[in-house]
Parts: structure tokens; sequence; C-alpha cells
């Protein structure tokens, strides 16, 4: 075999190794970007920062997921005295069911009422209103059974 023949053969192999070789690297890392943290009815206390979600806005959100079932009633609470918190709940493909900035009692805090009519799984995402702020805040799910 000609010298021509053989690099001309090894180049786009090497080349097509490391794209390969590249590709999974780049889809196990993303893989591992998003990984939301998966919510009980137990309060979760957590720290918002620039290493979490772009959010657009110049802000970072954090997600949660959480399995609901039809009927379910809930209130979801996230509080921080470091940011005025916004929560957001958005169904498995990412479509806003409910979102509150400030609760009832005046603070900048957050506190969501939501009736779910469809199981399944949802998004509960924590960020900073209108992008400003980040630090130490606690989210919460309780699920309201009648009596």
């Amino acid at each position: 075999m000609k010298p021509t023949k053989f690099f001309s053969l090894l180049i786009p192999a090497t080349l097509l190794s490391v794209g390969l070789t590249t590709a999974l690297s780049t889809g196990r890392a993303a893989a591992q970007l998003y990984n939301p943290i998966v919510l009980g009815t137990e309060e979760v206390n957590d720290t918002l920062s620039t290493a979490d979600i772009p959010t657009g806005f110049g802000g970072f959100a954090k997600d949660y997921v959480v399995t609901l079932e039809a009927g379910d009633q809930i209130t979801i609470d996230a509080i921080s005295d470091e940011f005025d918190t916004l929560v957001t709940l958005m169904d498995a493909n990412g479509i806003t069911i409910s979102e509150n900035d400030d609760g009832p009692d005046g603070s900048t805090n957050s506190l969501l009422f939501a009736r779910i009519s469809e199981g399944g799984k949802y998004t509960i995402r924590v960020r900073s209103y209108a992008g400003e702020g980040s630090g130490p805040f606690s989210v919460k799910l309780a699920r309201l059974r009648p009596i």
C-alpha cells in the first residue's frame, strides 16, 4: 500500500473517532447538566446561584420534579431572606400551570395554590423575581387533603 492511501484513510477515520468521542462526552455532559431534584412533601433547603439553570432574564432557576395525582390540591412555598422568590408549576411538557411571585402575607416570599386536573410528573421552578438576586431559600410542597 502506498503511504498516501494509508494517510488518506487514516485521517478520516481519526476525525470520525474524535467526533464520536466528542459527541458521546457532550451527551454525557448534557445529561449531567440538567438533573432536577425529586421533591416529596418534605421541605428542602437549597441555594440559588450562577451554577443553576440560566433563565434568559439575567437570573438563574432551580427545578424540582414531583409526581402528582389528578384531584390533588397543593401549596408550594418558596421562602428566602436573600431574594424575592418566584415559583412556577409546569406540566411534563414545560407548560406553566400556575405561577406566584408574592404570597398573601405581603412579603416577597411565594405561595402558590393549585388543583391538579391530570396526574403525572410536574416541575416546580424556583427563581428570583426579574432575575435579581440569589442565595439560600427553602421550598416546600404540601398536599391538601379533605378531612
